[in-house]
């Protein structure tokens, strides 16, 4: 497996993700950046465009999901919560949502995901091998908004507090939708808000 970190366009920045099989199969997660940055990377691999996952359905995490589906006819993933088509939730319809704790095979890479409601109603997060994808759920140091709409305090807290009691190994590393990479084990010792979730005390 190869991995990439594509930084998605201004003014957001948003952190996103592809990774390629060692049959050629490619992965976008969090479809942020322009639909060719991708399409460069895939074609220096030899490789193809087969899945695209969004963590949540903002529009600074979906920028490009239509174009990349149409062009290289990739199966779209994404919560039906976050489908709304509106200013933040632009995308409309998606080719399947996630099952809670299932696992999505793509040749070697094994995807175990994980709803993690609060910044979002359909926000995910998603562990490959030693990748722990968190879109806006966690951040290094942080954690995402919930003053947007759909945005929930009280489930972002119940969802740290979820994340908190996974098997996710401490050296897996936080891949988060914005700002500076982690590792799982960071988070958990000095991330204030996983601690007090943790504790169930109130932000």
């Amino acid at each position: 497996m190869k991995a990439y970190h594509v930084v998605g366009q201004a003014p957001m920045y948003t952190n996103t993700f592809l990774l390629i099989s060692e049959a050629g199969h490619g992965v976008v997660i969090d479809p942020a950046a322009a639909a060719a940055d991708y399409g460069q990377l895939l074609r220096k691999e030899g490789a193809s465009l087969t899945h695209i996952f969004c963590t949540h359905g903002h529009f600074d995490h979906v920028g490009s999901a239509a174009e990349l589906k149409e062009e290289w006819n990739a199966k779209l993933w994404c919560e039906s919560a976050d489908l709304e088509g509106g200013q933040f939730y632009p995308l409309t319809q998606a080719d399947s949502g996630y099952q809670e704790g299932g696992v999505i095979q793509v040749d070697e890479m094994s995807f175990t995901v994980w709803h993690t409601p609060g910044h979002t109603p359909g926000s995910v997060c998603l562990l490959c091998g030693e990748y722990l994808f968190t879109g806006d759920t966690l951040f290094a140091g942080s954690v995402g908004r919930t003053d947007l709409p759909g945005g929930s305090t009280r489930q972002l807290s119940d969802s740290l507090r979820k994340l908190a009691g996974l098997p996710i190994p401490p050296t897996a590393q936080v891949l988060p939708g914005h700002g500076d990479l982690s590792t799982f084990g960071e988070e958990l010792k000095n991330n204030w808000y996983i601690r007090k979730s943790v504790s169930r005390q109130d932000w």
